[in-house]
């Protein structure tokens, strides 16, 4: 309701999953009509981008799939942090980056959906500088609160309660300023008439330390970095941002179930590509990218960080971005979030 903001200098909505993605192996067989937008000769090195730091969501996705994809689209594939801005820096470098197919950015939606109505001047144009690849992972997000909140409150109502007699005390950590933690906890905020304040951090895990060190009340992250801290006694997840309860968290219940029908939201992580790239590196890339998340390593990988593994056409992922462009525009409007370019 009144953010007051500390600078520090999903949405369930359209389903884009490409199906029957267990028959890629089969499709990219040589001599089939998909083997033919597979390069002849592998490059010698794809960089791909992470918007996130060592250790965070998107850093433990590229990985794993920095690890599927060599051999497939080139002969090494490196993950290059890039961190800052909430992703933004990481956007930059892949402006300034080859559009040959040796680089692609892997970073949260929100870059492309939510940050042109966040930003007044953006240093980026979504629709010409980032070529959608595929997607990459989703995951359910999670409210937890630190031993700066006491610990009898255990429920959302509870911690209402706590944050309008605690008002100078309420301060909420996300990974970045207009990330979709943000925007969920500004969006609970505002309905909760509770005032608050905003402290961004360049991504989840230094958020996560403050949070466990009693220097933060509460925080949004993806639950696979909250989950074994819940299990330690370290923090205490109050609500998770799926329709249903998570598989994962299976004990905590979700917005809707404690009386918050609108705040059903999930994070999505992709690849995208410079926006010159040639359309046969792109098809290329998100064919190898589909079949990288088929791979059992990669599902089991991302269930023990409670995500799942998920992929896209290129088409498809366009298609997502444009219907939750629209969305988000009314959630930043309505939350009333600018951020400083």
């Amino acid at each position: 309701m009144f953010e007051r903001s500390i600078s520090r200098r999903g949405f369930a909505g359209a389903g884009a999953a490409i199906g029957a993605l267990a028959a890629l192996p089969a499709l990219m067989r040589p001599g089939t009509a998909q083997a033919a937008v597979l390069p002849a000769t592998l490059p010698a090195t794809l960089r791909i981008l992470c918007s996130g730091p060592a250790g965070s969501i998107p850093d433990i996705v590229a990985r794993r799939y920095a690890e599927r994809l060599t051999g497939r689209i080139a002969n090494h594939v490196i993950v290059d942090n890039r961190v800052g801005a909430a992703g933004q820096l990481a956007v930059a470098a892949l402006r300034q980056a080859s559009a040959d197919g040796t680089t692609m950015l892997l970073a949260q939606g929100a870059i492309a959906t939510v940050y042109p109505y966040l930003y007044a001047k953006l240093a980026y144009d979504p629709a010409v500088d980032l070529k959608p690849v595929s997607l990459a992972a989703e995951a359910t997000l999670g409210l937890a609160v630190g031993p700066a909140v006491p610990a009898s409150v255990t429920t959302l109502g509870e911690f209402i309660a706590w944050g309008r007699l605690n008002p100078s005390l309420t301060n909420f950590a996300s990974p970045g300023t207009g990330t979709l933690p943000h925007l969920l906890g500004a969006t609970f905020f505002r309905e909760a008439q509770v005032a608050w304040q905003h402290v961004p951090y360049p991504g989840g895990p230094p958020a996560l330390l403050d949070l466990m060190g009693g220097r933060i009340a509460a925080l949004i992250l993806p639950e696979g970095l909250l989950r074994p801290h819940q299990a330690a006694g370290r923090l205490r997840v109050l609500a998770t941002s799926a329709a249903a309860r998570s598989a994962y968290l299976p004990e905590v219940p979700t917005f809707v179930e404690q009386g918050w029908p609108s705040l059903v939201m999930q994070e999505w992580f992709a690849f995208f590509m410079p926006g010159a790239t040639p359309p046969a590196s792109v098809e290329a890339a998100s064919l190898a990218v589909q079949l990288a998340a088929t791979d059992k390593a990669v599902k089991s990988t991302f269930a023990d960080a409670g995500m799942v593994a998920t992929a896209s056409t290129p088409l498809a992922l366009a298609g997502r971005i444009a219907t939750e462009q629209t969305y988000w525009q009314g959630v930043v409007r309505a939350t009333g979030i600018r951020a400083e370019s």
